[in-house]
């Protein structure tokens, strides 16, 4: 599947592949990962046209960079484009430090180093924020940014989560390549005022989430029991009466899928890659078979009809529960 359609992150961003691949769960919050099953897996999406590769510096405190570190040794450096965001903070223990996000100008060029290190790269496709500090203006973040921009340590400047008028803000400093969030049919936020800044300002969309961490693959059940270090046993929406609902519009898009010879998560997947040409869907397989899976999603054609239904099984704003905790919603700039 070497010839992976490709589209454009905004006007000046790289040209990638239609699907990503968020690597995320192969160090991090989604409970024990096989490693040399991510490294293949890593390299199975490069082969099949794959070409982004989303992480960030604070996956595993630096285990995801080390990872795809080892593949990019192993494949031609420019048949990849690296996607890192910065600013979270850890502990000792594996846990996130309270909010404020390092994403000061200094903070900039210190995280800066040590990913390139750890990636074993010279430079860095999309380099950016994970979150706003309201403390840190946006300006002070993208100027470093652009810094390091022109001394040729990164090549783009990516925003995540964060709203219309940070984005327009950024833009201003710098050209933005993508803004990177979280965008499914079970989180449909940014289509009120985000996606129409990002179209007017010939931004791209990197999606993240969408298949709602894994609620919307068909695969989860509501007796699926959670390990420790797995997020989702704190996520509202993986809770009680929540995740009941939840699941019974799973069964719904399920029933579309069935109709359309695809699995639910194949649905959901093309429903993302339809909603625009600026939007690339990140997944998160940390194996080779959901690899191959949400690969086929990309030959799924949507049409009116099938979009109504999509629609009709799981309308705008019918997921019960926030994407994340309370506090967690509370530091994200994108919600306000």
């Amino acid at each position: 599947m070497t010839g992976l359609r490709r589209r454009r992150l905004g006007v000046s961003g790289p040209e990638v592949s239609i699907i990503g691949l968020g690597a995320m769960g192969m160090s991090d919050l989604y409970g024990p990962a096989d490693e040399a099953e991510s490294v293949a897996t890593l390299h199975a999406a490069i082969d099949a046209g794959v070409n982004l590769i989303d992480t960030g510096d604070f996956y595993g405190s630096g285990h995801n960079e080390m990872l795809i570190g080892r593949v990019l040794r192993e494949r031609r450096r420019e048949d990849v484009v690296v996607s890192v965001k910065f600013g979270a903070r850890r502990t000792p223990d594996g846990g996130f430090q309270a909010a404020p996000y390092d994403v000061s100008a200094a903070a900039v060029k210190d995280r800066l180093a040590y990913s390139l290190r750890r990636l074993g790269t010279d430079y860095i496709d999309i380099y950016r924020p994970s979150r706003l500090n309201p403390q840190v203006p946006v300006e002070e973040t993208v100027g470093a940014l652009r810094e390091m921009q022109e001394a040729g340590y990164i090549r783009h400047i990516g925003l995540s989560e964060v709203s219309a008028d940070t984005i327009r803000r950024a833009a201003a400093v710098a050209p933005i390549s993508d803004l990177q969030i979280e965008y499914s049919l079970l989180s449909r936020g940014p289509e009120a005022t985000i996606l129409p800044a990002l179209r007017e300002l010939g931004i791209g969309l990197t999606a993240y989430g969408v298949l709602s961490r894994g609620l919307l693959s068909g695969h989860w059940s509501a007796d699926r029991a959670l390990t420790g270090g797995d997020f989702r046993a704190n996520s509202p929406r993986f809770q009680g009466e929540h995740l009941t609902a939840n699941l019974r519009l799973v069964d719904a898009l399920g029933r579309v899928a069935q109709r359309l010879g695809a699995t639910t998560s194949q649905v959901a997947i093309a429903w993302v890659a339809a909603q625009g040409e600026q939007i690339v869907p990140l997944v998160g397989a940390r194996r080779r078979e959901r690899l191959t899976e949400s690969l086929a999603a990309i030959d799924l054609v949507l049409d009116r009809e099938a979009l109504d239904e999509i629609e009709r099984a799981v309308p705008a704003g019918a997921a019960s529960g926030e994407r994340y905790a309370t506090a967690m919603m509370a530091n994200l700039d994108s919600e306000k």
